[in-house]
C-alpha cells in the first residue's frame, strides 16, 4: 500500500495488528451489510478478549455469532440480543458482559467518536436502567443523561463499491451502522464488492470519503438473510 492507495490483497494483512483484548467497532445490522469476511478472519486468527460494539451479534453461526462460539468476545456493546440463542445463553450465564445501549444512542456514540466529540447529552434512557450512574442535566425543562463516545482500536465494515483511495458507496439499507463504525476506529478496515479506479465514482454519490479508511479489500459475500418470508401460494 503506497500513498493514498488503500487497497490490500489479503485478509491476513487487513487485520494485521489486531490483538487480544482490543476494542472493535463493527458495522452491519443483523446480517445486512456485515463485514462477514473480516469477522471470519478474526475467528481464524483466534483473537480473544475482544470488546465489540455493534448493533447486535449476528445470529447463531453467522456474523459476529461466529466469534461467540469460541468465546472470543469478552464484552458486547449492542442495542439488542436479537435472534441469537448463544448470545442469550452467554449473557444469562455471565460468560459474556453485555452493555445494552439504545440503538440511536449507539449510532451517535460511534459518530461522536469519529468526530472527536468526547460525550453528548441525550434524553433517551433517562429514568431507566440505561441511565443509572450517569450524569444528568436539565435543558428546557427536560432531563438528559451524559453518554460517552465510542472509539475502537479497529473498526470493520462493509461497503458496496470503492475507488482505490477508499472513497465509499453503500447500497441501500446496507449502509446502516457502517459509516459511523468506520470513523470510530483508529484503524478502519473496509471490505467491498467492487473496487474501481480513482475518478470513476461520481463525487455526488460518494457516501464516505476515503480519508476515514486505512485498509481496503475486495471480497465475495454470501449475503445471508435472517428470516426469509414468502407469500403462500394460492
Amino acid at each position: 500500500m503506497a500513498g493514498f492507495d488503500k487497497v490490500i490483497s489479503s485478509y491476513e494483512e487487513a487485520l494485521d495488528g489486531l490483538e487480544d483484548n482490543m476494542t472493535v467497532i463493527a458495522g452491519g445490522f443483523g446480517l445486512c451489510g456485515i463485514p462477514e469476511n473480516l469477522i471470519k478472519e478474526i475467528k481464524r486468527k483466534g483473537t480473544k478478549g475482544l470488546t465489540i460494539a455493534s448493533n447486535n451479534a449476528g445470529v447463531d453461526g453467522k456474523g459476529l455469532g461466529l466469534l461467540l462460539e469460541d468465546q472470543q468476545i469478552k464484552k458486547m456493546i449492542a442495542s439488542y440480543v436479537g435472534e441469537n440463542a448463544l448470545f442469550m445463553e452467554q449473557l444469562l450465564s455471565g460468560k459474556l458482559e453485555v452493555e445494552l445501549t439504545p440503538q440511536g444512542t449507539l449510532a451517535e456514540k460511534m459518530r461522536a467518536g469519529g468526530a472527536g466529540i468526547p460525550a453528548f447529552f441525550t434524553a433517551t434512557g433517562y429514568g431507566t436502567p440505561v441511565g443509572e450512574g450517569k450524569e444528568v442535566r436539565e435543558f428546557d425543562g427536560r432531563h438528559y443523561i451524559l453518554e460517552e463516545a465510542l472509539k475502537g482500536d479497529f473498526s470493520i465494515a462493509k461497503a458496496w463499491k470503492a475507488d482505490r483511495f477508499g472513497n465509499l458507496m453503500f447500497r441501500k439499507t446496507a449502509r446502516n451502522f457502517n459509516p459511523m463504525a468506520i470513523t470510530a476506529g483508529k484503524i478502519a478496515v473496509v471490505e467491498v464488492e467492487e473496487i474501481v479506479e480513482v475518478g470513476m465514482l461520481d463525487p455526488d454519490e460518494i457516501h464516505l470519503p476515503g480519508i476515514y479508511v486505512n485498509r481496503l479489500i475486495q471480497g465475495t459475500f454470501a449475503k445471508d438473510i435472517e428470516q426469509r418470508t414468502v407469500r403462500a401460494s394460492a
